[in-house]
């Protein structure tokens, strides 16, 4: 079983109807080299690496950028095609003046699983007071958030609303929402990793930037980045498998994460029981 914690679904087919609509998601999200594929496609890949369900990411950017990368609808749309594999996550612009009620409707009507945040992009500081309506819906409803954390290729995204450090108001205002800083916010490894032996409610995932080919790149997160026993040893429940798509290919991290020794139960753990744990709030 693997979870793929971490993708946005910007060139699923189904919802790849409007040229327009796909060539701003690819240049706000800053990926020009791919285009739409359809299912047939994009399960063969999963079956190489034996991805079984996978979290889809949309973002509103509607004051910022002026629309959104794949918006909830097109989440709920794609979910309903694919109940069994997909958890679809709910976004908002913190920036609107409707933004409670946008999550509501996420919430409550189209029943997405989580919110997805990017303070980069939508230009906000994680820890500002206008935000806490917004986390406390999410805490009261046992609603994860996904933050976007640490390096950002897209556009117009700068880096120092990302910074681990800058969420952790948020852990220490809210002890029971679950929430994952992305990307183990690279390049500031281990400030996340601090974050997470300080605070239980606090996640990330393996979604980070390939400076180097994947294998290598997972080599050095799990055993130079961090010590070589820190993640079975001081957190094992709270880093998930993500793969970022369409950026990066789910196979090509799942053949890297084989290769980079740990025990079984904190294998099982980074594939999948994380990510439940995450989803739910309950025991796997």
């Amino acid at each position: 079983m693997l979870i793929d914690m971490h993708i946005h679904p910007i060139f699923y087919g189904p919802i790849c109807g409007d040229e327009k609509e796909v060539a701003f998601r690819g240049d706000t999200f800053g990926v020009w080299k791919q285009g739409p594929m359809e299912f047939d496609e994009l399960f063969a890949e999963w079956d190489v690496c034996g991805l079984t369900q996978a979290a889809l990411l949309p973002l509103d950017v509607t004051t910022t950028a002026g629309g959104w990368v794949v918006n909830n609808d097109q989440v709920e749309a794609l979910c309903k095609l694919h109940p069994d594999k997909f958890y679809g996550f709910a976004s908002v612009d913190p920036h609107r003046a409707d933004a409670l009620e946008v999550l509501e409707r996420a919430f409550f009507q189209q029943g997405l699983r989580g919110l997805k945040l990017n303070p980069a992009k939508q230009r906000f500081d994680p820890a500002d007071e206008r935000m806490e309506p917004i986390y406390a819906l999410c805490e009261r409803e046992n609603k994860p958030i996904i933050f976007h954390a640490g390096l950002s290729w897209e556009p117009n995204a700068p880096s120092r609303y990302a910074h681990p450090l800058a969420f952790e108001e948020v852990a220490i205002r809210h002890p029971d929402l679950r929430i994952c800083l992305a990307h183990f916010a690279w390049p500031w490894v281990r400030e996340m990793v601090m974050l997470m032996i300080k605070y239980p409610n606090v996640y990330t995932d393996t979604a980070l930037l390939y400076v180097d080919s994947p294998e290598e790149q997972m080599m050095e997160l799990f055993t130079k980045d961090m010590g070589p026993m820190w993640f079975e040893r001081c957190f094992p429940r709270q880093v998930m498998f993500g793969s970022n798509g369409p950026r990066f290919r789910a196979f090509k991290l799942k053949r890297a994460l084989d290769k980079v020794p740990m025990r079984e139960f904190a294998r099982e753990n980074l594939y999948w029981k994380n990510a439940l744990r995450f989803l739910s709030g309950g025991e796997v």
